[in-house]
């Protein structure tokens, strides 16, 4: 099986108030470099964001931005990324995203960041693709998230193999480490399928 090569980060627009968080989205961004895995990422030079870009180039890492045209300015497109994509939509952002990934890394952020792991793990859960999904809770931050979702499970909402849809880690180190016993997974028929 082919190795992981691209990964998809999703992260805040803001670096929130712990600073573990922005720490440890620079420790991602330069361990995935590291280990030679490109960096895709939403593109904005803040944040969450922008920490993971700087940490993977800081190491000579490629690094993809994928944004919206409506988010260019206001998330301050970052301007040192290795390629920018520029998109019409959010939908068609986190396609391209899908598309261009092996796997999926979520760091702490806020409604976005949310809404694109929601995405994953529901088409996940659909059967639209099998690609690794990896929630990194550094500082504690997935813990209204998961609670939230073995809330679903408890009422009967969500099945409870949905735990087994992601996996939570708790270091960028230990998630990069992961990534790199995961094989990269073909999967020809799912993008016609979104």
């Amino acid at each position: 099986m082919p190795a992981i090569k691209a990964v998809t980060v999703f992260g805040g627009a803001a670096s929130g108030l712990d600073p573990v968080c922005r720490e440890t989205a620079l420790a991602l961004g330069r361990g995935l470099a590291r280990a030679g895995i490109t960096v895709i990422f939403g593109g904005g030079s803040i944040g969450m964001m922008g920490a993971v870009a700087d940490g993977a180039l800081g190491e000579g890492g490629e690094v993809i931005g994928i944004i919206p045209d409506f988010l260019a300015r206001r998330e301050i497109a970052h301007t040192s990324v290795s390629e920018m994509i520029v998109t019409d939509s959010m939908h068609s952002r986190k396609r391209r995203m899908f598309e261009l990934s092996d796997a999926f890394v979520t760091l702490p952020g806020g409604l976005g960041t949310l809404d694109e792991t929601f995405e994953m793990i529901t088409w996940r859960q659909l059967d639209l693709h099998s690609k690794p999904i990896i929630i990194c809770d550094a500082g504690g931050w997935a813990g209204p998230f998961l609670a939230l979702i073995e809330a679903l499970i408890a009422q009967g909402f969500a099945p409870d193999h949905a735990r087994g849809l992601y996996e939570v880690l708790g270091s960028a180190e230990a998630v990069v480490a992961r990534l790199s016993e995961l094989p990269a997974i073909e999967e020809a028929t799912a993008v016609s399928r979104l």
